[in-house]
């Protein structure tokens, strides 16, 4: 409801100054802004990444939700957690489980149902 009157990119843009704010006030009131320094290059390297691709998702996820119906959109951004499970399996090392693999598939069975 939020999106559907306002430029994508602006919206993406005013949510994540707000998650910036809440995020960093976390932080300060927790005094956990000391542990700033001790970051290392590589996982630094990995943090920006990340939050380019989350910046790149949410921009995409806004954008969908302006063209299509969230009934459509949503199932499609959740599909993701397919991509996680086999990404997982073949960065992390992390083993196919019976369970995850099930939920995998259940959550892949829905979105086809969602999407049909």
């Amino acid at each position: 409801m939020g999106v559907e009157s306002i430029n994508s990119n602006l919206a993406t843009a005013v949510r994540t100054v707000v998650i910036l704010l809440v995020a960093w006030g976390i932080v300060w009131a927790k005094g956990e802004w000391q542990g700033w320094a001790d970051i290392s290059q590589k996982t630094m390297l990995f943090l920006v990444l990340s939050g380019l691709a989350t910046g790149l998702s949410w921009l995409c996820y806004f954008r969908a939700l302006q063209l299509g119906p969230a009934s459509l959109v949503a199932p499609i951004d959740k599909s993701g957690l397919v991509l996680i499970l086999i990404f997982s399996a073949m960065f992390l090392g992390e083993p196919f489980t019976v369970k995850a693999v099930l939920g995998t598939v259940l959550i892949l069975a829905g979105t086809l149902v969602l999407l049909g």
